[in-house]
């Protein structure tokens, strides 16, 4: 009390200028403050605490973000005793089972929003954000929760695109109005209904944006004819808009937003009729958003601010199904490999579930392959367990993706409807062949996903068993695609579906309690693919039974996704510091040599971004364990001796433990000789010598790892009773045992096995000094390594049993081609201060950007 001013009157006089900064804005409450007398010091203090409420608001680590250089943010947060929006949201979010946590996140994830967005009472503002979330992760629950707190502080106009389909916007108006409107209908009036898009309403158009203390929304398509309708409407309100606070909800955000000849100039000009307007995109695929040319002013670069999501409790998205490549000072044992769910549709199937090409389309009929039929049938077996369960989503769907060809897909039906048939028939005759088949299939899949690993209750195949007429009986086929009348009616009452379609299945739409997909469209953009992963999401009472059938190529696109999702942002939440802006840095995607990041189009403005091996650990992982891959085997093991040859030759035989040994200060052109003789599988993305080569080039021209550490690990157990391996140079060591993941699916094992993790931490610290190794995280071993080994890379030899069965849980034996050995090969690279590196990734082009400096003049001048 230092100042005469206590915290009660601080507290008292806080919460009048909040009043104040409700209907005018902070500045002008300010003003307000000092008409009606209160002392300065006061003022000072109550201006002090507003800071500091949104310097913390803004500088929250959930949900990380980068916002532009000097932006001042506003909202502290919402008021439960007089907000009336986001206290329905709350209430509507309890109701749907989200859980405290979930909540709590919608609640800080979408004050953070709004406060980098602007005071609706200012002037005049035009904001553009990126808000970057999970494929069906609760997007749509968190721009409505945006929605109500801003509706709550004078936002008046909500403007929400709702992709390019009727079915999306449908269900984006039915859900906004179940969650906004109806809870306070006096408050909001719907310009668009569940019905209709936008048709300019008869009448004064004036009228509507003159009303006070109502809010107005619209759902609109990103179509061209609907949007020059909305145009010329807001031409038609004159200067009503220069006092209508307007927020623009940009849903799938990549999807016809950037790069198009006529929804992008359109959805520029209704933006530019407002002189007070934010503008967010929304999107779990921004690769295209991301790729814009930030110069310019007439596009949709995040210039504002982008925020990163967390991943919802519950959620299970790419890296659960998939798995992943590990990243940069992550562990690996704390990377979860995905979940067993995938099953393996045969390359010779393919031709059968989809024609080759469009010309073929016209006389193509699919067959119930065996892939498809042992998809329905899962489907009905888990909608049946899930009844004995009970809870829950009361839907249940099943997808089938394979064209966008709308006849191929009205084709389908009469073989659907035929098994339906037959099931029927077989469950009422008591068919004992396929009560064994059901029972063996259910019981085979729920031990490879055993319930409780997932927190679920197991069911008996008896107590299913009597659902499953019940189940089979009221399945629907829904043809759902442009031309079609059949569509998904979520509505009307519990949905047993098996959905055939396309796009409009592919895009924002949420596919009901969905179990069972067949998928093998093959599409070769990482943001289309990623977005016809309906099956991500919540599965509560039901997270063991979903069930994926497609192609091994498909697995591997998909896990190669669930990586650059997870390092792109890793680069959002690595730049959140006050010094770093959406146009001073670009995220960086990582590219495939299959794929590109998103359509040519979208890529105009793309550079190649430098990346770097630095602080990464690269391993081989895959073995084709095939006839045909014997000779590879045989090769690679003959590298791996000639650079242990090398290194007893020209490096420094350091230790050895018995079962492990360590040369040091190898020189690199032997790593060099190594990498271009050792040859990992084409699967092991990482894994490209001539790549990882060109890095250590690079690296030794700028004085760093000129000498590397060559160790070759061993079986070290007391207990091993694995063969010894004779590499030369008196390195005789007892050879380790890697088997493979059990994940061939259905279809036959198609012969490259995947042992998933090669190295341990221990091993990692071969060339340190340190015995803590095993209890040490990667990043501390990085942190080590740079103090002890800054300049030198670490290649890591590890001789493995070719036969390899260890007898582990959800493993099987590696079974390899050889009677030598399987020579499994690890690459530590240290992390340097001054990257460079071989070029992988593609970002935004930064370089035509103008950032007005500020100006510090005046710093120079006499006071």
């Amino acid at each position: 009390m230092a100042d005469g001013v206590t915290d009660a009157q601080v507290e008292r006089a806080y919460k009048v200028f909040l009043k104040y900064s409700d209907v005018s804005s902070p500045q002008e409450a300010v003003k307000d403050l000092e008409a009606i007398g209160m002392a300065p010091e006061l003022i000072r203090r109550v201006r002090a605490k507003h800071e500091a409420e949104t310097v913390r608001i803004r500088n929250l680590d959930e949900p990380p973000s980068v916002w532009i250089d000097g932006r001042i943010t506003w909202y502290t947060g919402p008021d439960m005793t007089k907000d009336r929006n986001w206290p329905a949201i709350v209430k509507s979010m309890q109701r749907k089972g989200f859980g405290d946590a979930n909540i709590e996140s919608v609640d800080a994830s979408s004050t953070k929003i709004l406060a980098l967005l602007d005071h609706p009472k200012q002037d005049g503002f035009r904001t553009r954000g990126l808000v970057v979330g999970f494929v069906q992760s609760g997007k749509t629950t968190n721009f409505t929760a945006v929605m109500a707190k801003a509706a709550d502080r004078g936002y008046k106009l909500f403007i929400v695109l709702s992709g390019i389909h009727n079915t999306l916007r449908r269900q984006t108006q039915v859900r906004l109005g179940d969650d906004l409107v109806h809870a306070n209908p006096a408050q909001w009036h719907e310009v668009t209904t569940e019905n209709r898009d936008f048709i300019p309403p008869g009448g004064n158009s004036k009228a509507y944006f003159a009303s006070k203390g109502q809010h107005l929304l619209l759902v609109v398509k990103k179509n061209a004819v609907v949007l020059r309708k909305l145009r010329d409407w807001l031409d038609s309100a004159g200067e009503y808009l220069a006092k209508t606070p307007t927020l623009i909800i940009d849903d799938e955000a990549d999807q016809s937003t950037v790069a198009t000849s006529k929804i992008n100039p359109l959805l520029f000009d209704v933006l530019d009729k407002f002189p007070k307007v934010g503008y967010i995109g929304y999107t779990a695929t921004p690769f295209a958003n991301l790729l814009i040319n930030p110069g310019d002013e007439k596009d949709f670069y995040p210039r504002d601010f982008i925020v990163n999501l967390p991943q919802p409790t519950g959620y299970h998205g790419t890296e659960v199904l998939f798995g992943r490549e590990l990243l940069p000072g992550e562990d690996a044992s704390a990377l979860e490999g995905g979940f067993d769910m995938i099953r393996t549709v045969p390359d010779s199937e393919v031709d059968e579930l989809k024609p080759r090409t469009k010309k073929d389309a016209p006389g193509f009929y699919p067959g119930m392959t065996h892939s498809l039929r042992r998809s329905v049938e899962w489907f009905w077996l888990a909608t049946a367990a899930r009844r004995v369960r009970g809870g829950g989503n009361p839907h249940s769907t099943m997808l089938i993706h394979t064209t966008t060809d709308t006849t191929v897909h009205e084709r389908f039906k009469d073989p659907l409807l035929d098994l339906r048939s037959r099931m029927l028939r077989g469950l009422a005759q008591d068919d004992a062949p396929l009560s064994k088949r059901l029972r063996e299939t259910w019981e085979k899949e729920t031990g490879r996903v055993p319930a409780a690993d997932l927190g679920e209750t197991p069911v008996p195949f008896d107590a299913l068993l009597a659902e499953l007429p019940g189940v089979v009986r009221e399945t629907k086929i829904v043809i759902d695609n442009y031309r079609s009348t059949d569509r998904l009616d979520y509505e009307s009452g519990p949905v047993t579906a098996i959905a055939v379609g396309g796009n409009t299945l592919s895009r924002g739409l949420t596919l009901e309690g969905l179990i069972s997909s067949l998928f093998v469209r093959a599409v070769s953009a990482y943001d289309t693919l990623l977005q016809m992963g309906r099956w991500f999401g919540y599965r509560n009472h039901y997270g063991d039974l979903p069930r994926i059938w497609m192609t091994n190529e498909l697995k591997e696109w998909f896990s190669h996704l669930a990586t650059v999702e997870a390092e792109m942002r890793q680069d959002i939440n690595r730049y959140m510091n006050p010094s770093v802006t959406p146009l001073n840095f670009a995220v960086r995607l990582r590219t495939h040599p299959k794929m590109s990041i998103t359509a040519k189009a979208k890529m105009t403005s793309a550079v190649r971004a430098t990346a770097a091996y630095g602080g990464q650990l690269v391993e081989s992982r895959f073995f084709d364990v095939t006839a045909a891959g014997a000779e590879r085997l045989v090769d690679n093991a003959a590298a791996a001796r000639g650079l242990v040859a090398d290194s007893a030759k020209y490096g420094i035989r350091t230790g050895s433990n018995g079962e492990s040994a360590l040369f040091t200060h190898v020189p690199h052109e032997y790593v060099l000789r190594f990498l271009s003789e050792y040859a990992f599988h084409e699967r092991s993305s990482d894994g490209d010598g001539a790549r990882m080569a060109e890095y250590i080039r690079r690296r030794v021209r700028a004085g760093s790892l000129g000498r590397w550490s060559v160790g070759v690990v061993g079986n070290s157990l007391a207990t091993a009773d694995t063969k010894r391996c004779d590499l030369g140079s008196g390195i005789d060591i007892r050879m380790v045992r890697r088997s493979r993941l059990d994940y061939d699916g259905d279809g036959e094992f198609d012969g490259v096995a995947d042992i998933k993790t090669l190295t341990s931490r221990r091993d990692e610290a071969l060339d340190l000094d340190t015995d803590r190794a095993n209890s040490m995280s990667r990043e501390d071993l990085l942190v080590l390594r740079a103090d002890q080994r800054p300049t030198e890379g670490l290649l890591l030899l590890y001789p493995i049993e070719p036969m390899s069965d260890t007898g582990t849980k959800r493993r099987v034996p590696l079974d390899a081609p050889t009677d030598d050995v399987v020579m499994g090969v690890a690459l530590v690279f240290p992390d340097p201060e001054d990257e460079d590196s071989d070029v992988e990734y593609m970002s935004a082009d930064l370089s035509k950007v103008v950032v007005e400096e500020e100006d510090l003049s005046i710093l120079e001048q006499d006071s």
